[in-house]
This record gives C-alpha cells, sequence and structure tokens, in this order.
C-alpha cells in the first residue's frame, strides 16, 4: 500500500492534539522561540507542551536546537507545509 505525502498529513492532523496546531501556528506568525515563550503564546500547558514538542519534533515539523541555556523551537519547512495542507483541508 502507498499513502501520499498530502494523505498522510491529513491523517496524522486527526491524531495530533489541538495543542499541537497552536504551537505549529504559534511558531509560525512569531518564529522561533524559547519553550516558555511558545507556551505563554500558544496557551499551551508547560507540561504538555513538552509532549506536543517531543510529537512534532518526531514528525519532523518542529527543530529544537540549543542556544545557551534554552532549548529554542521552530517550525520547519516540513511543518510549513503541513499547516498548508491542513488549512486547505479546513475550507
Amino acid at each position: 500500500m502507498s499513502i501520499t505525502l498530502y494523505d498522510y498529513f491529513k491523517q496524522a492532523a486527526h491524531r495530533l492534539p489541538d495543542e499541537a496546531h497552536r504551537v505549529l501556528n504559534t511558531l509560525l506568525t512569531a518564529g522561533k522561540m524559547n519553550k516558555e515563550d511558545l507556551s505563554l503564546m500558544s496557551t499551551t500547558k508547560r507540561a504538555v507542551l513538552d509532549h506536543i514538542l517531543f510529537q512534532l519534533y518526531a514528525l519532523g515539523l518542529v527543530g529544537i536546537s540549543t542556544e545557551g541555556k534554552s532549548k529554542m523551537c521552530d517550525i520547519t519547512g516540513l511543518g510549513k507545509d503541513y499547516l498548508g495542507i491542513i488549512k486547505e483541508k479546513a475550507v
């Protein structure tokens, strides 16, 4: 069985929690930021944010880097493509 990336993203959208989409949209609009700011801006509890970021990182939708003592999060090109497909589906 073969599945396209488009179909994979559409199916993944049903499996990810709403917080994941808030995090991705926040990173898309506000850009790279640390976890504390991301938690506040996306209205996602800090404990939940770590779990969400692990999922998004594993899917390749978010990149995480270290700057000093902070973990910086940024949306990847694949993450932008994912949001484009999800928004297209909603229209």
